[in-house]
């Protein structure tokens, strides 16, 4: 809205749509801390009915509905996805009634109280908009939306902005967006007529078959093609001994394609996904009962809260593990801690494939590092950021490699081998060799490695029963819980993160979602519905594998893994193979930045679980 009026500070009634319904401030920037001191403050409830973020424009377009109609339309990752609905649910009944979709120029032309939404991209970057439709005119429609301007609307006035419409002889209704970079693609509308609408989208999902791929054999492999002056590839090289995307002598000519049908598919649902895991964390950390089912340590669960309730510590990356096949795509679980494998998502397979000459498809991976340079540019960060890793190989180029996207940010950046060289200053802060203070913390470390220490030192401790709290001395050497836990410390990624990470969260999800189509079912008891399909014992906590149990229908012991997880709590999870290609059962990963989908990699093993010695071979999309 282009007004010389100014803006509203964020949560201020701007004014009301029809059905009397509140329409308020966006702005973010001018948010009330004391109003807002939190991230669940920021969730908007309707009748204990979830709306949204406050006050963005889904919010507002599902509260409208549900104020002037009684039905919502379902949890979407981005604005844009509304226009692939095609039905909303009655809250009250639970029925489903249909919800069509009109492209922009349509015969059948928008209604009051239709969607309008728009593409992402310009104006509505990554996100698109949606808006609802108040007036309908032959040369102009009438809008009311949340998070376009943040001026109080004029009095008696209930829709905030107008846009040029046109009817063309032939009865098509074109909107003219009055952003020049943005698109609209259409409405949405609530009606039983087809005549028009776009055809409901069915995925063909026999284009979810992954394939195998082989390049001849030319001498490719016997040639070095890393570059060894970068200190990334150099540390991968060492660990890999030699220039190779796989360990294996037999594989290095071999890569994996899937369809583009696919991969969009795989981005719909990480995007999806990654809502649903934020909306059951949220859930979990304001339902005490559930968070005990998390074998937390009680001293940091007041910081896990406050980690939480903190709307700055944000993600940088994480990954999703999915089993992609024919039968649909379902998802194993959510590493949002210390998640591995992108570099060799987002560097290595593509310069592999460059060396190699193949010329199938696109890499999967290659926008992975553009995103993560954007991730860094975006977070709280305003200074030195310290990498805290281990002296070991893999976490070695982790590291490296993530300082490199972090100086491409424009941060400066310092990788930190273990905790010897770090110690305490006299004023209680953590400094580094150099003397420069810890502030911004990333780290290969899993938040269970630290609390493995806490348990260790720290529970016996009745004084800190409650909020564990570094104790300090000058000149010592820190631990890694008085570092990853320091009040001043901002660690990436944040100790929330325990909450998405843990397995706990699937049976929360499922009993939040039931039946969503990425999901598995999965309990913390074994149910006669599990029985019957098979199914999977994993351990709420683990890495790498360890100590998964696969059985069958008949519960017969498929396969299973060793390793020292054994005595976490578990929880069982409906038996969906990975699909078996040639030799191998293949696992997608989708990596995210910032919680967006941001590209894939492949990890394979000629056993059913995918495990540490795993290894990453290059993914293409066709």
């Amino acid at each position: 809205m282009k007004t010389s009026t100014p803006a509203r500070d964020f949560g201020e009634l701007l004014g009301y749509a029809p059905g009397n319904v509140a329409v308020y401030s966006s702005d973010y920037d001018s948010a009330d801390e004391s109003i807002y001191p939190n991230r669940s403050a920021y969730r908007s409830y309707l009748d204990g009915i979830y709306m949204g973020y406050k006050w963005q424009c889904v919010e507002f377009a599902r509260r409208w509905m549900y104020l002037n109609h009684g039905y919502i339309f379902d949890d979407i990752a981005m604005a844009y996805d509304i226009f692939e609905l095609r039905s909303v649910r009655e809250v009250n009944s639970q029925n489903r009634l249909p919800l069509q979709a009109f492209k922009n120029g349509a015969k059948h032309h928008p209604q009051v109280g239709s969607l309008l939404i728009w593409e992402e991209g310009g104006e509505f970057e990554e996100t698109g908009h949606v808006a609802i439709v108040v007036e309908v005119h032959p040369d102009k429609i009438r809008l009311a939306e949340q998070n376009v301007g943040h001026q109080t609307w004029p009095q008696g006035q209930n829709w905030c902005r107008e846009l040029k419409a046109k009817i063309t002889k032939d009865g098509d209704y074109w909107i003219e967006c009055s952003y020049n970079d943005a698109t609209i693609l259409g409405w949405m509308t609530q009606t039983d007529q087809i005549e028009h609408a776009e055809p409901t989208t069915e995925i063909n999902t026999d284009l979810f078959t992954i394939k195998s791929n082989y390049i001849a054999d030319t001498g490719q492999a016997a040639k070095s093609w890393l570059n060894i002056a970068n200190d990334d590839e150099a540390a991968y090289v060492d660990m890999m001994q030699g220039h190779k995307l796989t360990s294996n002598a037999e594989d290095q000519h071999s890569y994996f394609t899937i369809s583009h049908t696919a991969q969009q598919a795989i981005e719909h649902a990480t995007n999806e996904l990654h809502g649903l895991f934020m909306h059951a964390t949220d859930y979990v950390l304001q339902h005490p009962e559930l968070l005990k089912k998390f074998n937390l340590p009680e001293v940091v669960l007041n910081k896990i809260r406050q980690s939480w309730d903190n709307r700055l510590n944000q993600l940088i990356t994480s990954r999703f593990d999915f089993a992609l096949t024919p039968a649909g795509l379902k998802v194993y679980e959510y590493n949002c801690d210390s998640a591995s494998c992108y570099m060799e998502s987002g560097k290595v397979q593509g310069k592999w494939a460059r060396h190699f000459g193949v010329k199938t498809g696109i890499d999967a991976g290659q926008d992975l590092f553009k995103d993560l340079v954007k991730a860094w540019r975006k977070s709280e960060v305003k200074g030195l950021v310290h990498i805290l890793q281990d002296d070991e190989p893999e976490e070695h180029y982790h590291a490296l490699f993530m300082k490199e996207t972090i100086a491409a940010a424009g941060f400066e950046c310092k990788i930190i081998i273990g905790l010897n060289t770090l110690s305490w200053d006299a004023f209680g802060n953590i400094i580094d060799a150099d003397g420069n203070k810890l502030n911004y913390v990333w780290k290969t470390w899993s938040w269970e490695t630290a609390l493995e220490q806490i348990r260790e030192e720290c529970e016996a401790d009745q004084a800190q029963n409650h909020n564990f709290e570094p104790q300090w001395q000058a000149g010592a050497t820190p631990r890694l819980a008085d570092v990853l836990l320091r009040k001043n410390v901002m660690v990436f990624e944040p100790l929330w993160t325990l909450i998405p990470s843990n397995k706990a969260i699937l049976p929360v999800l499922w009993s939040l979602f039931p039946n969503h189509k990425y999901l598995l079912n999965t309990a913390f008891e074994l149910s006669d519905e599990l029985l019957q399909t098979g199914y999977v014992v994993k351990p709420i906590v683990g890495r790498c594998g360890a100590n998964i149990q696969l059985v069958d229908q008949q519960q017969q012991t498929i396969e299973e893994t060793a390793g020292h997880f054994a005595s976490q709590e578990q929880i069982y999870q409906q038996l969906f193979a990975l699909p078996k290609v040639d030799d191998y059962f293949v696992q997608i990963c989708s990596f995210t930045t910032a919680g967006k989908y941001s590209g894939a990699g492949v990890r394979v093993d000629k056993s059913m679980i995918i495990n540490g010695n795993s290894d990453c071979m290059a993914l293409r999309i066709e």
